[in-house]
């Protein structure tokens, strides 16, 4: 057999041996979470030296904390449907996922095995390749700055159009300016799932730029922030678009838990937690936009920097067509004091406030005219274990049927399933229940 017979048949061997695993059975959807499964055909080229500027000295790497009930994967491991895959990791042809990097084409796929974990330490580095797939598998491929970083900026600077990062998580970004981040995304173009990053300085910061659209799905951030209030577990510049959904952010360090300067904002189906954190905002959207908050779990804790939960619009000079849409999620003001919504005096556009459960806050919202209708702002609704952040109703619950209908665009279509899912929303009794679950 020649040569190039040999490396057909392997590639093709190598393709076909892609490992499904069940999906889960409690009905919810666990489709973005890591889990094991094989490869598919590598690269099979020697990894070049990586280009990209590190600074700084090695450090001992942070120790993962992995999310209270890690999902698993329902399907092979994802790869571009063009593009050769570059493999990385014990027994596979690049050492880190930086050698991968700089050795890749616009439209590769990087898949990272996760039996290397603790071997890619230290491995940083940017790059301006477009269209990139990083993901990993055998598990969620762990990869700590251990002091170190690129251009003085992050774990990850990506100024490549396009990327996609899954099935990844990133810690331990620090630089000396005080504004490190595990992904600087320069270029237009960012999704993020399956993927955890907690304890650097921020979790994903974006720069401004009207051609790009950020997707978080699926996604932990937990303990960002370098405790001074200008770093955030998710800071996201003034870009075109950007969706967050079925994902958890929790116990930032002084700064926000969900920060955006977006034209348009979708923050849908989320879990968005104080917890024990010092967080300022739990959602910060400075400069307002188009933007709907729809089916959260949304808990100031606390420990909290700022009495407000939700701020938008507060800087001045908001976005045009700017205005906010508040309809089915669960508010919980731990702090017992402040206001759940505050709306900057320089947003004409009145807000939709529809059919949330609000508890522990004097104030709803502080924006007068606003459209409130279908809330509950019982004492007691009747969460099942507020102690545990668990906030599903229980029988007899006060705040159970009492929502309006809304148009189709506000009307839940899925609820959050903890940890990182969720699952298909539909109304069981006269009406829809308030919050950001059917009971």
């Amino acid at each position: 057999m020649t040569v190039h017979a040999r490396r057909a048949l392997s590639a093709m061997l190598s393709a076909s041996l892609l490992l499904l695993v069940p999906a889960c059975s409690d009905g919810a959807d666990t489709s973005g979470a890591a889990g094991s499964a094989l490869p598919v055909a590598e690269a099979s080229d020697t990894a070049p030296t990586p280009t990209a500027t590190t600074t700084g000295t090695p450090a001992p790497a942070r120790a993962s904390t992995m999310p209270s009930k890690p999902p698993t994967a329902t399907t092979a491991v994802p790869r571009n449907p063009g593009g050769t895959v570059r493999v990385v990791g014990p027994g596979h042809p690049y050492k880190t996922p930086c050698r991968a990097i700089a050795a890749a084409k616009a439209g590769d796929t990087i898949q990272i095995d996760a039996k290397g974990n603790g071997g890619y330490n230290g491995d940083v580095c940017g790059w301006s390749t477009d269209g990139l797939m990083i993901v990993g598998f055998n598990g969620r491929a762990r990869i700590d700055a251990a002091g170190r970083n690129s251009g003085g900026k992050a774990t990850w600077v990506i100024a490549g159009r396009s990327t996609t990062v899954d099935n990844v998580e990133l810690s331990g970004s620090t630089v000396p300016d005080g504004n490190g981040a595990a992904i600087r995304q320069e270029g237009a173009g960012l999704t993020v799932k399956r993927s955890y990053l907690h304890h650097n300085q921020n979790g994903i910061l974006t720069g401004a730029n009207p051609a790009s659209d950020i997707v978080v799905e699926s996604t932990e951030f937990a303990h960002n922030g370098a405790g001074d209030g200008y770093t955030h577990n998710m800071y996201i510049g003034a870009v075109r678009s950007f969706t967050l959904r079925y994902s958890w952010s929790h116990d930032a360090k002084v700064g926000h838990l969900v920060k955006s300067r977006a034209l348009v904002n979708d923050i849908l189906y989320n879990r968005i937690t104080g917890q024990g954190g010092s967080d300022s905002y739990e959602i910060d959207l400075p400069n307002g936009g188009r933007t709907r908050v729809i089916g959260n779990v949304i808990q100031q804790g606390p420990n909290t920097q700022n009495p407000t939960i939700i701020a938008y619009g507060e800087e001045g000079s908001p976005h045009p067509g700017s205005r906010l849409s508040v309809v089915n999620n669960t508010i919980v003001n731990d702090l017992r004091r402040g206001t759940a919504i505050m709306i900057g005096g320089s947003v004409s556009a009145k807000a939709v406030v529809r059919n949330n459960i609000v508890t522990g806050t004097p104030t709803l919202i502080s924006q007068s005219g606003a459209t409130v209708a279908g809330n509950c702002t019982a004492t007691d609704p009747k969460f099942a274990n507020p102690a545990g952040y668990d906030y599903h109703l229980r029988a007899g619950s006060p705040c159970a049927n009492v929502g309006t209908a809304t148009p189709t665009d506000l009307t839940p279509t899925a609820q959050y399933v903890h940890s990182l899912g969720h699952s298909t929303r539909r109304t069981r009794g006269s009406a829809i229940d308030a919050g950001a679950f059917e009971s």
